[in-house]
């Protein structure tokens, strides 16, 4: 059953697949809402769904198991035969994708296909009815010309990156960090639903993109810190496993640790026990710190560990290590990077 509400402290909206959440700004990390269960009841939508990589595949074939109509497109045959496989059908354009759609969703590489699509393939093509949700990870400058041109034409768009990387994007459990006008955002979540975890309104248009970048830089620091301390105890003749056990209950607890510790054994879903393959990759992580450096130097942010991370990983990512998992990076840091494979 999923649940939605707003925090009375900290005023959050978000909705959610389990009964309770955590805002972190209540007494004692709990958020107090008042909470209704959604409408179990679910009407068929016809979906657009544009970018069928890594993680678009996975979330393009979620709606279809939702029930919903998915017209799906990607430049790549592959992708459009696992879209067809999972569900969805497979069409020859965008356009042809967005002709009668009540919902277009897109997962792009980067900034610059995100606005060459929107500008020149979506709006216009689209119903002025339809709602555009882009949930690739870009520069906040960009969604936000992307935003000014979509509200220009009369639609609803919200900026709405991800966390959770492929795992959740196939289980239909990532985190939605959405930047949007306040009145569409009950709208846009039940869009979401069907790849959705928990979905936050961070707050109007760029907003999304803006936390997701923050949250990575995040991510970047404390893998690299953990992988670190995991070089650094088996240099001191302490058991990685057993580090874990110590680290994952003492205050060097993170998410990196917890849930995706970078030696093989104790967290059996983490990339580690697949010689780091899948997972969430070490040039997207190298992208989104780019992204996340380039927005601290246009603000004047001072970001020094964020820098080094981008910086190891760009090394890393220049070595051939760019499709493994980022926590791979522990094997640079212990010079065992002969017995990983490159890719």
């Amino acid at each position: 059953m999923r649940w939605s509400g707003s925090c009375a402290t900290c005023g959050s909206t978000a909705s959610w697949k389990a009964p309770t959440r955590s805002c972190g700004s209540s007494p004692r990390g709990k958020c107090f809402v008042s909470r209704h269960p959604r409408t179990q009841g679910r009407t068929t939508m016809k979906i657009a769904f544009i970018g069928l990589g890594n993680m678009g595949g996975g979330m393009a074939a979620n709606q279809a198991k939702a029930g919903h109509e998915v017209a799906a497109f990607d430049l790549s045959q592959a992708a459009l035969d696992r879209a067809a496989a999972a569900g969805c059908t497979p069409v020859a354009s965008v356009g042809e994708a967005v002709r009668d759609a009540e919902v277009v969703i897109t997962m792009l590489p980067a900034g610059p296909h995100v606005l060459k699509v929107y500008s020149e393939q979506i709006i216009g093509a689209a119903p002025s009815s339809a709602l555009l949700l882009d949930c690739s990870t870009i520069d906040v400058d960009t969604a936000r010309k992307v935003a000014g041109l979509a509200t220009e034409a009369g639609y609803v768009f919200a900026d709405a990156p991800v966390s959770g990387g492929t795992v959740a994007a196939d289980a239909g459990t990532l985190a939605f960090m959405v930047g949007c006008e306040e009145a569409g955002f009950a709208r846009i979540e039940a869009a979401l639903e069907p790849m959705s975890r928990v979905t936050m309104r961070a707050g109007d248009h760029g907003a999304g993109q803006a936390a997701k970048i923050c949250n990575n830089m995040i991510l970047g620091i404390t893998m690299i810190g953990t992988c670190e301390a995991v070089a650094l105890a088996e240099k001191l003749g302490l058991d990685p496993v057993k580090f874990f056990d110590i680290a994952s209950k003492s205050s060097g607890q993170s998410w990196s640790v917890s849930s995706y510790y970078p030696w093989p054994g104790p967290v059996p879903t983490a990339p580690s026990n697949r010689n780091y393959d899948g997972g969430f990759a070490t040039a997207m992580m190298l992208k989104d710190l780019k992204l996340a450096q380039d927005a601290a130097a246009k603000s004047g942010a001072s970001t020094p560990l964020g820098a080094q991370s981008e910086a190891l990983f760009q090394l890393f990512n220049g070595l051939g290590y760019g499709g493994r998992d980022f926590s791979a990076i522990l094997q640079m840091l212990r010079g065992q990077l002969e017995g990983l494979p490159k890719g």
